[in-house]
């Protein structure tokens, strides 16, 4: 258990009725951008803990984390009760290989995310280490509602900051106030995607990263093998990254 630390609950953002961030002040080991650690709570005379990728940049004093709210979950329904000034417990290990020191070189970026998986990206985001090692990044979020599409402010002006960088946002299940509509398949097969970043084809100097649920690492992986595009690993480089975020 020592490696636990008491973290204080600094900051409680709602973004949407189930969507909703955490700040947290707690004397952890530095971490890299994109990696993972996790939170917890005792409940009942049990430890509940779960895994949360880092929001923020390494630099940031504050950890911040990204939450869905499950009605019956576990630990997310209860993260949802904490108000500011409460304990939580924090892991002071983080873990995760999602990172820009494990990809290949490239030219070109892809980071394809839906839900709250976009949390490792907006840390690689702030960061900042990538704008030198790509001449283009792509973000895709996909979403179920336009409400869900968060962290706007962040992202809109790293847009305005750098000209390299491309912002897609995608929802699925109404018609999008701005952006694609429809998923990360979706929009790969049809062509979207690359008529929205003014492309004729995918540059076969790209790497992917893929953050979010199964099915769409699962699916997005196959469409892009059968493209031509290969996992990355670190004895047989290669164009796509994945993480499963739950």
């Amino acid at each position: 258990m020592t490696n636990w630390v008491i973290g204080k609950v600094v900051e409680v953002n709602w973004w949407t009725p189930s969507l909703f961030s955490l700040k947290i002040a707690a004397d952890i080991q530095h971490f890299t951008a994109g990696q993972f650690t996790k939170l917890a709570l005792d409940v009942d005379g049990k430890r509940i803990a779960r895994a949360y990728s880092f929001v923020n940049a390494p630099s940031d004093p504050l950890l911040e984390f990204y939450v869905i709210e499950v009605h019956d979950g576990a630990l997310s329904h209860p993260l949802a009760q904490l108000k500011e000034g409460d304990n939580v417990w924090v892991y002071s290990k983080p873990s995760g290989y999602f990172t820009l020191e494990e990809l290949p070189k490239a030219d070109t970026l892809w980071m394809l995310s839906t839900g709250t998986a976009i949390g490792p990206y907006l840390s690689i985001l702030s960061d900042g280490k990538l704008w030198k090692q790509f001449s283009r990044v792509v973000l895709v979020h996909g979403v179920r509602l336009n409400t869900d599409l968060c962290y706007q402010e962040q992202i809109r002006a790293t847009e305005k900051l750098f000209e390299q960088f491309t912002y897609v946002p995608l929802v699925s299940r109404e018609k999008p106030e701005v952006g694609l509509g429809g998923r990360v398949t979706d929009i790969l097969k049809n062509g979207q995607l690359l008529n929205y970043c003014q492309l004729n084809a995918l540059p076969t100097d790209s790497h992917f990263m893929l953050c979010g649920n199964p099915d769409m690492v699962k699916d997005t992986t196959l469409l892009l093998q059968q493209l031509g595009f290969k996992k990355h690993r670190r004895m047989e480089p290669g164009h796509i990254t994945v993480e499963q975020y739950w």
